[in-house]
């Protein structure tokens, strides 16, 4: 019978790679709609650039673009990480304790992912991988 920590140890790197790959469109979703006014709502549109919340969409869009390709994975995802426990305590926090009441559980998610990535790096299918295997 296989042994199950072969499975694991064959995908893991992989299912890594697909949580990197995920989170990273999910999130670049989010600096989309503040740069470009994307997926715009009425409570949500596209904001000057040179505010707290266009810089927010900066790093929202492209710091998910540099974790969606797997390139400077984990020190991006370090500052993406702090970003997002800034904006929770920021915006988020002050509306309450819970964050399912002051809709910053996003917020709290994205945070923990990224310190996730940024501890474990972006897995096989990224080119960070790609261009350590090439080095000398």
């Amino acid at each position: 019978m296989a042994d199950g920590n072969a499975f694991a140890e064959g995908w893991s790197a992989r299912f890594l790679s697909i949580l990197r790959i995920v989170s990273a469109l999910l999130y670049m979703q989010h600096g989309a709609q503040k740069l470009f006014g994307f997926f715009a709502t009425p409570q949500v549109h596209a904001f000057p650039l040179f505010s707290v919340m266009g810089l927010g969409g900066v790093f929202e869009f492209f710091g998910g673009l540099l974790v969606l390709l797997g390139l400077f994975t984990r020190p991006v995802a370090f500052i993406l990480s702090g970003q997002m426990a800034v904006a929770y305590f920021m915006f988020h926090a002050p509306k309450g304790f819970w964050p399912i009441l002051n809709g910053g559980d996003l917020a709290v998610l994205f945070s923990f992912v990224f310190l996730y990535l940024a501890a474990a790096g972006g897995g096989a299918w990224g080119l960070d991988h790609m261009l350590r295997r090439k080095g000398p």
